[in-house]
């Protein structure tokens, strides 16, 4: 009975956390990455300098599984069984029932860092339907079953392509970059030319024939047509000073040299984040981060039909198939105040919400108790965490909170932090 006692002590402290790093070739270089920066304080490993660091992973999906320190400690540096995946099979509790019904031993929610120098690729997350049916029939491409809606909150200044533009903005363009038209054909475009947004789901098949028009072009069209924007674009440049759309066209040319991505990026809203701003990505929206750094947080999954700005596995098909061909703006989060330090982004969804906390030095938070897990993650400064014991957190330090934790945090200096947890709509908290 007393280690039964002394094993579920164990299981309601915070757990620190050891976690992983993903070399994608969009991300910064060496310690130009925070995800770099963040993973070097983390994991104790010294980064190299001559690498890409694009994403700081911290959750239970096998791709980049976190670890729980006192469990290496106990079992050795390299068990799997070490993993907060293992830990939480073992300890259901920590999840919370309501968590636990719904999901049973799954962590819901996945948490990143992204440091991103360059164009990821033109994508979509499947829906739950999609996903399952993807995994089934390509199980090396796509990892699991899950859907993968996600936010993303902007650390530094952010840009992203997002959903498709307002009709009257998609007619603009086809008048003002002909080179669509051409590689097209007219009727193509005339067909959305002549549709207004009041005809309703006839404007919607009007993108929808234009954009797996443009995405089903050959590469010796992809080519012709990349050339002779950039060519014209570079002259035009020498006369005028190209709009913001001009402008990323040559930026990822550079970055993607005759690829139909450059061109589709025309169609989609170019979105510029401030630090401390977020966007929601549904399952089956196109998007495509540019530059930047963020805060992600995702349903646990890894599924990402591709189809342009990437050298990886495209699959065209499924892409154009799988969008829901809505236009509009994306709506920005802003976030809610839920203290004087503490700022909460809650998605439309159950699975996750992020707060982001800022404490200048000696002050104080305290972080309730909830029905459902946390992973906290320190980017800046340092200070003291307190729930059933007092510890020092400073940058780099990721932490998994068990359900019904309450956690008292004091800065020693100014003390940055990020909280993902399951949405408080889920548990009624609003």
């Amino acid at each position: 009975m007393a280690s039964n006692t002394n094993n579920q002590s164990r299981t309601s402290r915070l757990q620190r956390l050891r976690c992983s790093v993903q070399n994608y070739d969009w991300g910064r270089v060496g310690h130009e990455s925070a995800a770099a920066k963040l993973f070097e304080k983390n994991s104790g490993l010294q980064i190299d300098g001559s690498k890409c660091y694009a994403e700081l992973w911290m959750g239970t999906h096998p791709s980049g599984p976190s670890f729980v320190v006192k469990e290496e400690e106990l079992l050795g540096h390299d068990n799997k069984d070490a993993s907060l995946k293992s830990w939480i099979e073992r300890n259901p509790g920590v999840l919370g029932d309501k968590v636990f019904d719904k999901w049973n031993t799954n962590l819901p929610f996945l948490f990143k860092v992204l440091s991103i120098a360059k164009a990821l690729s033109i994508q979509a997350h499947p829906d739950k339907k999609l996903a399952e049916m993807l995994y089934k029939t390509q199980p090396n491409v796509y990892k699991d079953d899950n859907h993968k809606p996600e936010m993303v909150l902007a650390i530094t200044d952010f840009e992203a392509l997002c959903g498709f533009t307002e009709f009257e903005e998609l007619q603009d363009i086809l008048h003002d970059f002909p080179e669509i038209s051409e590689v097209v054909g007219t009727a193509c475009a005339d067909q959305v030319l002549n549709c207004t947004e009041k005809d309703g789901e006839g404007s919607k098949k009007a993108l929808q024939v234009l954009f797996q028009q443009l995405m089903s072009i050959t590469d010796e069209a992809v080519s012709y047509v990349v050339d002779k924007l950039i060519n014209r674009l570079n002259l035009e440049s020498k006369e005028r000073e190209l709009s913001g759309k001009e402008a990323l066209v040559l930026r990822l040319e550079k970055q993607y040299p005759n690829d139909v991505g450059v061109i589709v990026a025309l169609l989609f809203n170019y979105i510029k984040l401030k630090p401390g701003e977020a966007l929601y990505l549904g399952a089956n929206e196109p998007h495509a981060y540019i530059f930047g750094e963020c805060i992600e947080c995702m349903a646990t999954s890894d599924n990402v039909v591709r189809a342009g700005l990437t050298p990886k596995k495209r699959d065209t098909e499924i892409l154009c198939s799988m969008l829901t061909y809505k236009q509009g703006s994306p709506e920005i989060l802003r976030g809610v105040s839920i203290n004087p330090n503490t700022r909460r982004y809650t998605p439309p969804l159950d699975e996750f919400e992020v707060d982001h906390c800022v404490l200048k030095d000696e002050k104080s938070v305290v972080f309730p108790a909830v029905p459902g897990p946390s992973i906290f993650l320190v980017t800046a400064g340092k200070g003291t965490v307190n729930a059933e014991a007092e510890e020092t957190v400073s940058e780099g330090d990721v932490l998994f909170a068990p359900a019904s934790t309450t956690i008292c945090i004091t800065a020693a200096s100014e003390l940055q932090l990020y909280r993902a947890g399951v949405s408080s709509r889920f548990f009624g908290l609003e």
